[in-house]
């Protein structure tokens, strides 16, 4: 049977948007649809093989907040927690010099106030640049930073899951890959997936958007998206045993990890989270506060579909979903019991681009009656 979903992989690597990727879908627990397609080394001439290793970006995310979740249940955490109570370095200040009342609520849902990028102190780094920085010295030029907003006020994207990362190494002792390895991807058998680099021969090299077709990604790459804003990468960060782990977007790992992840999540928690856990953390949890995207709120893992039709999307109501800027997308859809995974070796298109919006559209014309 010929499905749309591969004419859609076929015609971006046809196209030279994509330049390799892997579409992973399940449905009720059972795989039934998986392909890699591309190259994972053009120029080595090496076709994308199943099961690569990809620099996960802000798949990071999940992850970090999924733990951070399980040591709430453990007690060991609460949504209400200030951050300034486990990291006294970190207190940004409001206009008014006092120091804003940060919560880990705000931080797993993007209303802290914080940003994504601090240009007035190019030795911050949030996350995808080279660093020798640990948390506390990155951490502590930020808080330096003038806030966006006053906690809670309104909702913006930003850098608050490398600050939440912060706190669990803080609170498990070690490292930041000690608590996500305890909590989450040790107990589910993700053992590909973490801030190293389980196999070098594995891991998919990165390319990013160029005039013609994707170019291999130097050192420090800079990445120009159609918003005209520039998103700067540094594919060699994952080597760098100095930098910080990177809460927000310093993982790799496979997409057969991520699966056991997602699919963990859409059965309830599966004995990494509670079931109540799951259910909170997967529905709206900024209110009506703005947000770019219509049709879509924000809970503590993700977006989350509210108006499938102002957000022009198949997916149903309650639908969780977000993406990595390397070239990542993903969602969880109860509703329908799927999980859809579009990884690839090419940013900024296979994350923001149109291919993760065509495949999602082809799967569910697929296998979504």
């Amino acid at each position: 049977m010929s499905y749309s979903v591969g004419r859609v992989i076929d015609d971006a690597i046809a196209q030279k948007s994509i330049v390799g990727a892997e579409i992973l879908v399940a449905k009720a627990g059972k795989v039934i649809y998986r392909r890699a397609a591309g190259h994972f080394d053009r120029e080595a001439g090496i076709a994308m093989p199943e099961n690569a290793i990809y620099r996960l970006a802000s798949v990071t995310k999940p992850i970090v907040a999924t733990t951070a979740l399980a040591m709430m249940d453990k007690g060991l955490l609460k949504l209400s927690d200030r951050v300034d109570s486990y990291l006294p370095y970190f207190q940004p200040r409001l206009d008014d010099g006092a120091i804003a009342e940060i919560t880990l609520h705000h931080l797993l849902t993007h209303t802290a106030g914080l940003a994504y990028g601090y240009p007035d102190d190019p030795a911050i780094t949030t996350g995808l640049g080279n660093t020798d920085l640990d948390h506390e010295a990155n951490l502590t030029l930020v808080a330096r930073q003038k806030l966006l907003f006053k906690p809670g006020t309104a909702w913006s994207y930003s850098f608050a899951i490398d600050v939440l990362g912060a706190v669990l190494a803080k609170v498990h002792g070690g490292m930041l890959e000690d608590a996500v390895r305890a909590y989450v991807t040790g107990p589910l058998g993700m053992s590909e997936t973490g801030f190293f680099v389980a196999d070098r021969a594995r891991l998919a090299p990165a390319y990013a958007d160029d005039t013609h077709e994707p170019v291999p990604m130097e050192d420090t790459h800079v990445v120009i998206g159609e918003n005209g804003d520039g998103v700067l990468f540094s594919p060699i960060r994952i080597f760098n045993e100095k930098a910080f782990q990177s809460g927000g977007a310093g993982m790799a790992g496979t997409p057969s990890d991520l699966l056991k992840l997602f699919e963990a999540l859409r059965l309830g928690g599966q004995g990494i989270l509670r079931p109540e856990t799951v259910a909170l953390a997967t529905r709206n949890q900024i209110g009506d506060l703005p947000r770019d995207a219509k049709g879509q709120r924000f809970g503590y893992l993700s977006a989350i579909v509210d108006d499938p039709v102002a957000a022009e999307t198949p997916s149903a109501i309650g639908t969780y979903n977000w993406g990595g800027v390397y070239g990542h997308s993903w969602l969880v859809d109860p509703e329908n019991e799927l999980v859809m995974l579009s990884v690839s070796n090419t940013a900024l298109e296979g994350c923001t681009g149109k291919f993760p919006t065509n495949v999602r559209n082809a799967v569910y014309a697929d296998f979504v009656q």
